[in-house]
């Protein structure tokens, strides 16, 4: 089903993109099936039930069960959906991964229009921020006080993230409801001011061979919203620690 999918669908890079894959194919199966047959059973009732056929109406109705097994059918199928595919999806989507596992940390901040990202730098640790200090050259309010903000790394839609490593994403929004989605990673979460929302998933694909990974907005968010867009780099252990090396820290350019 995979190989089926991989003509229509966007490059999966990520380790459960293959389950959501797996999830939207058989819905559209289902969909696909019941058009067919609803369609098909629809010319049959125009032809067979036609005025010239049956000058007088039937008040009767449908006279065995087919139509109630047909719908039973339907929701067995779509509570195996649910239950099968769904619900452990979400259960694993909800529960980030633990410390131990060395998950790496980032923030998005969305504007109209544009993401802005931080990274915790070398210390791991997020420096304080405070939105009294936002201004053009600190969009996200750094304190330059505070210690563990003077390695932070700052970029503007440009998220870079390390391969075969968990990934977990804290959204949030200084304006208005935005929507940030990873088409390549299956992975979406709407940016709501004054929330962090965090998701994860786990790049299994690099694009260091300089494939052009998508970061779009999935909600309309004003007249610019059509040009909220940026760049995702997933890079491999050398090219992610080149990378971070060289990044400029988010007072390097003040």
């Amino acid at each position: 089903m995979k190989q089926f999918l991989a003509q229509w669908m966007p490059i999966d890079a990520s380790a459960h993109g293959a389950q959501v894959d797996d999830l939207i194919a058989l819905v559209h199966w289902l969909m696909l099936i019941l058009f067919v047959i609803w369609g098909a059973y629809f010319l049959f009732v125009l032809w067979r039930f036609n005025a010239k056929r049956h000058p007088r109406a039937d008040h009767f109705g449908a006279r065995t069960h087919v139509s109630t097994y047909g719908e039973l059918g339907v929701a067995v199928v779509e509570v195996i959906l649910l239950v099968g595919l769904s619900i452990p999806a979400w259960y694993r989507w909800t529960h980030l991964p633990q410390k131990d596992k060395n998950p790496f940390e980032v923030r998005i901040v969305a504007e109209q229009f544009a993401w802005n990202v931080h990274y915790p730098g070398p210390d791991g640790v997020f420096g304080r921020s405070d939105p009294k200090l936002m201004s053009s050259t600190n969009p996200l309010g750094l304190d330059p006080a505070d210690p563990n903000a003077k390695d932070d790394i700052v970029t503007l839609n440009q998220l870079h993230l390390p391969l075969n490593r968990a990934a977990v994403v804290h959204i949030t929004s200084k304006d208005v409801i935005h929507s940030f989605k990873l088409p390549v990673m299956r992975s979406e979460q709407d940016a709501i001011p004054g929330m962090d929302v965090p998701i994860h998933f786990t790049p299994i694909l690099s694009n260091d061979n300089g494939d052009r990974w998508e970061i779009a907005c999935a909600q309309l968010c004003g007249l610019g919203h059509y040009r909220m867009r940026g760049q995702l780099f997933v890079h491999g252990p050398a090219e992610f620690a080149k990378w971070m090396k060289s990044a400029p820290t988010a007072f390097s350019t003040q």
